[in-house]
């Protein structure tokens, strides 16, 4: 048997590639197609050389194939298109196909199979392994696309990233000549020009420090995506050690109480899990109510991660402004208020993401807050099963003027 229709299809046609030996079998196949509401051009062949060909020649829509033929067996059909790269549906057209053998032909790649007794089943086969081509299609085009946008996005913020820092960086330098002379300004001609004069020269040198201040948090801020982060097995508690003895004077200063429960050991970068810490609790003596501050530090396993929260007795944070506090330099206070840039926070969310986990605050204006954040809970020798249980010390307490 020789191919049929090597003139091509007409537009609009349905091409088809059909393996088959028998002639009146592949005319009943056709006459299938076209009861079904189809406008097709067959091209009918037995080996893989004439397969090859015809797909070359015209690329079908979709290739019906017989399971056994004298000189060639439909399900290689799937290997040749493998090579060629092409990706076009296979359904098996067949006399005699056994459950178990389907199953396996599916199994291996083809879309369908078809019995040649039940061929009224044929239409809707190949309607169904088009419209899986097409969202097949539509899918790999959009992780495509979704991945080429990531990319894209990945170099933005890396160049933003490197220009944050060139930028921050570079600016340092001019800006503290600015501060310097300002202030030297400030100390000589103090009282000897007339106040408008003295409060100008107020004005330039509270905005300068300001400036310098602002361009430290943005070097900070660049410098978190910057570095690699060193991930390694992190014990929280002695995290907290540091935290606490950084913070001694702000604790002692407004009063403070600074409880913790046994913490865990987590898979992240020590420095930079020590700076949550920090800007956390830092916040919470920060914005404080009448009452002296209370902040307490938990940790349980949920799932895959260490889930921590960091809670207060504060003036807490409105519902709606839940998301914009970590938001860079986003401050809900005036300066006069609290002082700060409203750069921590976005810290923290940099390098909770950095070290694979997620943070979150639960919000409520008046009554303090409840920030939580996860840290993934994995290291080589836990996953090994070696790890060795470590019983560890009772909740620690840090009240004012008492660090332990």
């Amino acid at each position: 048997m020789t191919a049929v229709n090597d003139v091509g299809p007409l537009p609009g046609q349905l091409r088809v590639l059909h393996v088959e030996d028998n002639d009146l079998d592949a005319e009943l196949v056709a006459q299938a197609m076209r009861k079904g509401g189809f406008s097709i051009s067959v091209a009918v062949v037995q080996a893989e050389a004439e397969f090859e060909r015809q797909l070359r020649l015209h690329l079908p829509d979709i290739v019906l194939a017989d399971y056994n033929l004298p000189q060639w067996e439909g399900m290689e059909t799937l290997e040749v298109l493998r090579r060629e790269g092409l990706d076009i549906p296979v359904i098996l057209v067949s006399g005699a196909l056994g459950d178990i053998t389907a199953v396996e032909c599916i199994k291996r790649g083809a879309t369908d199979y078809v019995l040649k007794d039940g061929l009224a089943r044929l239409p809707e086969a190949i309607r169904r392994a088009l419209e899986e081509k097409r969202v097949l299609r539509l899918r790999r085009q959009a992780e495509r696309d979704l991945a080429h946008k990531a990319e894209e996005l990945m170099r933005s913020n890396a160049e933003l990233e490197q220009f944050a820092y060139i930028a921050s960086h570079d600016l340092q330098e001019p800006l503290r000549m600015v501060a310097a002379y300002t202030q030297l300004i400030s100390e000589r001609y103090r009282g000897k020009l007339d106040d408008n004069a003295d409060k100008y020269i107020g004005y330039a040198c509270e905005g300068a420090l300001r400036m310098q201040t602002l361009i430290q948090d943005l070097l900070a801020f660049s410098r978190v995506g910057r570095a690699a982060a060193v991930a390694g097995p992190v014990n929280c508690n002695a995290a907290m050690d540091g935290v606490l003895l950084t913070l001694g004077p702000a604790i002692r200063e407004s009063g403070a109480t600074v409880t913790r429960a046994p913490l865990p050991e987590v898979w992240a970068d020590a420095s930079q899990i020590t700076q949550v810490f920090q800007n956390l609790i830092g916040n919470a003596i920060k914005f404080r109510g009448t009452e002296s501050p209370e902040v307490s530090v938990q940790a349980e396993k949920v799932g895959p991660d260490w889930l921590f929260s960091v809670s207060d007795n504060g003036i807490g944070i409105a519902p709606e402004n839940a998301e914009n506090i970590f938001i860079a330099f986003q401050r809900l206070h005036t300066r006069t208020e609290y002082p700060g840039n409203g750069i921590g926070l976005a810290i923290c969310t940099k390098i909770i993401a950095r070290n694979g986990g997620k943070i979150w605050v639960e919000a409520n204006a008046g009554h303090g807050c409840i920030f939580k954040f996860t840290l993934p809970f994995h290291s080589p020798i836990e996953d090994a099963g070696a790890r060795e249980s470590v019983p560890l010390p009772a909740a620690i307490s840090t009240a004012a003027g008492s660090l332990v």
